[in-house]
């Protein structure tokens, strides 16, 4: 027997709404955690850390040492492009695993304050959970900025040091 397209429509429409209430939930959830200052970080894409036993960040030697490295090389005065030849000529893993660095990457340790041992919550959200589009947040939703959050790879007056010198070769341009 066929089914009416009405009857699929219909049952589509009860499946989608079921989809955005879960996907609302979710979304409270989340938000209710970080307005507390509770986080949970990525640790699989992020060079120099991994999750320890009781769900911590906990700082990985080796890897900890390449991204000193970055910042020091940074305010050596090497450029982005330099590090990330360097990197890749000696065959250093990025977090990905991959031995062949990019200027984004290199920038993207470069600029993040989780290096500090700070997160900034929300940097991008999920526009809807149909289309599951990342949108960075500029604005639409609040932001949350938990400091001390975990250890620190990088001391807080040399990721600010950084933070001035990217403003500084950025302005001369």
């Amino acid at each position: 027997m066929k089914t009416p397209d009405s009857v699929i429509d219909l049952y589509a429409a009860f499946a989608q709404a079921e989809s955005q209430t879960r996907s609302e939930s979710i979304k409270f959830g989340i938000q209710n955690r970080m307005r507390s200052g509770r986080t949970i970080l990525n640790h699989r894409q992020f060079l120099g850390y991994t999750k320890g036993p009781d769900g911590v960040l906990q700082i990985v030697p080796e890897e900890a040492e390449v991204v000193r490295r970055i910042y020091r090389r940074y305010l050596e005065g090497c450029s982005e492009g330099q590090i990330q030849r360097e990197l890749t000529q000696d065959w250093i893993a990025t977090a990905k695993g991959v031995k062949a660095w990019s200027h984004q990457i290199v920038h993207n340790i470069l600029t993040n304050e989780k290096y500090a041992g700070d997160a900034l919550l929300q940097k991008t959200f999920t526009t809807d959970c149909i289309s599951k589009k990342v949108k960075k947040n500029t604005g639409e939703l609040p932001q949350y900025y938990i400091k001390d959050n975990h250890p620190a790879i990088i001391p807080r007056d040399i990721y600010q040091r950084v933070q001035e010198e990217m403003a500084r070769r950025t302005n001369e341009n």
